[in-house]
C-alpha cells in the first residue's frame, strides 16, 4: 500500500525529523502490523515513553504557571489536559486521521475507539520526537499543541473533578452514595481500556470508558451528571 506522506505533517508541526522511520512507527497501529508484514514495529512503546514525557511536561508546566494552586487542584488541571478526549480533540485538529496506519477494519471504526487510537498516537509522536530530537523539542510540541489550551480548560471549569460533584449531588438530592463498577476490560496490559458503570442503588445511571479505571469512572460521572441534569454544561 501507498504510505502517507509524513513530510507533510513535518509542515505542520513544524519539526523535521532526524529519524524518518520514528515518524511513521508512531502512526504505525499494532492492526496495522498483522496485515502487513513488511512494516517493522507499531506504535505501543513510543506511547509508553511519551506518556511519561507527557506527564512530566504538563506537571512541570502546570506547577510553574500555577504558584499558588494546591497538589489537588494542579492534579485535576492535568487530568483535564492529559485524558483521551483532550489529546484525541488536538490530534485530529492536526490531521493525524490522515497518516494512521491502521488495519482494514480498524479504519472503518471512527467512534470512541478511533479516538483511543488517537490519543495513543499522540503520545507516540511525543516519545518519538523525545528520541529523536530530546527533551527540549518533545516539550516544545506539548506547549505548542496542548498546554495552550490550559486557560480554555481552567475558564470554563472542564477540570472539575465529576466522581466528587456527582457525589455530592448523590448524597444531598438522594441521601445515597453512588458506586463504581467495572463491567469491561479489553487490550493487553500495558494499554488496557476499561468500560465501568455508575449505579446508585441497583440503577445503573451511565456508563464511562477510558484508558484508566479513574478515567472511565470520570466519564461515567459526568455523563450521570448530564443525565441527572444536576450541572449542565459541566
Amino acid at each position: 500500500m501507498q504510505l502517507p506522506d509524513f513530510s507533510l505533517l513535518e509542515q505542520k508541526i513544524n519539526i523535521t525529523f532526524k529519524d524518518k522511520e520514528l515518524l511513521q512507527q508512531a502512526f504505525t497501529h499494532r492492526s496495522f502490523i498483522n496485515e502487513n508484514k513488511s512494516a517493522k514495529d507499531h506504535n505501543e512503546r513510543l506511547e509508553f515513553l511519551g506518556d511519561a514525557v507527557l506527564e512530566l511536561a504538563a506537571t512541570a508546566y502546570l506547577f510553574q504557571k500555577y504558584a499558588k494552586r494546591n497538589e489537588g487542584e494542579l492534579t485535576s488541571f492535568r487530568a483535564a489536559l492529559v485524558n483521551t478526549n483532550t489529546l484525541s480533540e488536538v490530534a485530529s485538529e492536526l490531521g493525524f486521521n490522515d497518516f494512521l496506519l491502521l488495519s482494514k477494519g480498524e479504519s472503518k471504526d471512527t467512534g470512541r475507539a478511533r479516538q483511543y487510537i488517537l490519543a495513543d498516537t499522540f503520545e507516540a509522536v511525543i516519545g518519538a520526537i523525545y528520541l529523536d530530537q530530546g527533551y527540549d523539542a518533545a516539550y516544545s510540541f506539548i506547549e505548542n499543541f496542548l498546554l495552550v489550551l490550559t486557560d480554555n480548560i481552567v475558564e470554563k471549569g472542564s477540570f472539575i473533578d465529576a466522581k466528587s460533584f456527582f457525589q455530592e449531588k448523590s448524597q444531598e438530592m438522594l441521601s445515597i452514595t453512588p458506586i463504581y463498577e467495572t463491567v469491561h476490560e479489553e487490550g493487553p496490559d500495558h494499554n488496557k481500556y476499561f468500560t465501568v458503570a455508575v449505579k446508585i442503588k441497583d440503577e445503573t445511571i451511565a456508563t464511562g470508558k477510558g484508558k484508566s479505571k479513574q478515567e472511565a469512572e470520570q466519564e461515567a460521572a459526568r455523563k450521570a451528571i448530564e443525565k441527572k441534569e444536576w450541572m449542565p454544561n459541566l
